[in-house]
């Protein structure tokens, strides 16, 4: 079952892409074999650590994910990381209440930055057919560039996202470098239709099928996502985008890829 998907980000607020202003607090405890200056520098280590991860917080909520085909979509504010631009001072000293405890507060202004992805690490989605009619059938196609575990996703115009692979019937999803995959995979009984949304209006609808690939295996199931073998979800009874956005952002730029193919989906 191929479902209806459109997954693209924009800012909601332009100021957040040149920077926010944040407030943190700091710490650090004074042992034995510890100095004054050691554990100052210490406790503002801290508070700019907690202003940059603030500050990717509403980076990250900052992008405003909406159906418009025209908006350009690379998934790479999943991997947006921060970096201070400028530090104030707001106090510093002992803690009131635990005399080893150096506390710092500061204010902080946060740009965002946007790492490179992957370096040689890749991966490629294809359709068999990129013009399709409701009921039609289509298979996927994909490769990476080096060893990786692979998701297929579909996500709806409504931010929904429904987990196409690794499913119930096909769990293991370690695919090997350069090989070219098939999803369903040849002699599977099942088979992949185009189908819109419920509901939704208009005759045709641009859609995509969205791979990650990731180094390590990741626990993505657990976000609520259910499978699209046999059903369309909505954004009632299945994931989100912004799910499957917090979990990427989570992990290493370095150590996931993505890619995208897009199809139109005619009544």
């Amino acid at each position: 079952m191929l479902l209806a998907l459109c997954l693209m980000p924009s800012f909601s607020a332009a100021a957040a892409e040149k920077g926010v202003w944040v407030e943190a607090t700091g710490t650090a405890y004074l042992g034995e074999n510890d100095t004054l200056s050691e554990i100052k520098k210490a406790a503002r280590r801290d508070a700019q650590a907690k202003a940059i991860e603030q500050a990717v917080g509403v980076f990250i909520k900052s992008h405003t994910l909406v159906s418009n085909s025209q908006v350009a979509e690379d998934l790479i504010y999943a991997s947006v990381r921060g970096k201070l631009a400028t530090v104030k001072l707001l106090g510093e000293g002992w803690d009131d209440k635990e005399k080893n405890l150096w506390t710092v507060r500061i204010r902080a202004r946060v740009e965002p930055t946007y790492p490179g992805k992957g370096g040689d690490f890749s991966a490629q989605v294809t359709l068999s057919k990129a013009e399709l009619k409701e009921g039609d059938e289509v298979r996927i196609f994909y490769k990476v560039s080096r060893d990786s575990y692979v998701y297929l996703f579909s996500v709806a115009a409504d931010d929904s996202v429904t987990l196409l692979f690794p499913n119930g019937q096909q769990r293991e999803n370690l695919v090997k470098t350069g090989q070219t995959y098939e999803f369903p995979p040849a002699g599977s009984p099942v088979r992949l239709k185009a189908m819109l949304l419920p509901g939704h209006k208009g005759k045709i609808a641009e859609e995509r099928i969205k791979i990650i690939a990731t180094k390590e295996k990741e626990d993505l199931i657990p976000l609520g996502f259910q499978e699209g073998m046999f059903k369309v979800y909505d954004a009632r009874s299945t994931g989100l985008v912004s799910d499957l956005v917090r979990r990427l952002n989570a992990i290493d730029p370095a150590d996931w890829a993505q890619a995208q193919a897009v199809y139109t989906i005619e009544r």
